[in-house]
């Protein structure tokens, strides 16, 4: 099954107003592969101010709180990270789950409320070094994936983020077999619990894409785009990898 490749930015907790420009420039780099959707989730600081400058890509968050609202100082509701323009929202990222500690269940409840609101949501699983060097990689984050997966996940709004947890940020990457048969056992998980719909649901690889692998990675079969860190937070950098998610050379 064809499906639209999705390239999204993931900024952490990077950019100040000066980045807009950079913003900017990322959405008309965009505009020019239509076929591809492209998208930056941004800190909540810089989601209204960027909606005006995105161009050709959307602007997304990079969490939510599962509540509507009340006694939860310092987190963003869906209803409040949609008023200031995001139309996604990241969920589960390995550096929420480390660092926040939260669990599976925490994340469907995210994405069921970011769907509730009519976000789409990128939901993330992924592996440390030491489950990979075990060798219960696939089986590990299949689970992760079941037990995060939201009621009535379909392709239309959500979309899965392989992170390998020790890649991001580091430079490494697994082989291209491995992220292959990682990606493929994820569609595999997907189909026992959707069934045909698993066929359409994009499975994005985010640890370390960049210009220089975003082709090879991307050429993979059940590689449906890419969660990019570093390399998108410059034009620059973010563009090669836009134009190799469309099969051109930038």
């Amino acid at each position: 099954m064809s499906r639209r490749k999705l390239v999204v930015g993931n900024w952490k907790m990077n950019g100040m107003q000066a980045a807009l420009d950079e913003v900017a420039a990322i959405g008309a780099r965009a505009a020019q592969h239509p076929a591809v959707e492209v998208g930056l989730c941004l800190p909540a600081t810089l989601i209204a101010a960027a909606n005006a400058r995105k161009g050709g890509a959307f602007i997304g968050a990079q969490d939510c709180h599962m509540q509507a609202s009340g006694a939860h100082t310092g987190c963003l509701s869906v209803a409040m990270l949609a008023e200031a323009g995001a139309s996604w929202t990241i969920v589960g990222h390995s550096e929420r789950r480390q660092d926040q500690g939260e669990t599976d269940a925490d994340v469907a409840a995210k994405a069921l409320a970011a769907k509730a609101a009519g976000l789409g949501v990128i939901l993330c699983v992924g592996e440390s070094l030491d489950v990979r060097d075990a060798g219960n990689a696939e089986a590990v984050v299949s689970a992760q994936l079941l037990a995060s997966l939201p009621d009535g996940a379909a392709a239309d709004w959500l979309a899965i983020a392989y992170e390998p947890i020790w890649a991001i940020g580091t430079g490494r990457i697994p082989t291209m077999e491995a992220v292959a048969t990682m990606h493929a056992a994820l569609r595999a998980a997907l189909a026992s619990r959707i069934g045909e719909d698993a066929k359409g649901m994009r499975i994005l690889y985010g640890g370390s894409m960049n210009g220089d692998n975003a082709a090879e990675l991307m050429a993979i079969t059940d590689v449906d785009g890419g969660l990019v860190g570093g390399a998108s937070l410059t034009a620059e950098k973010f563009a090669p990898i836009i134009a190799a998610a469309n099969g051109v050379v930038d």
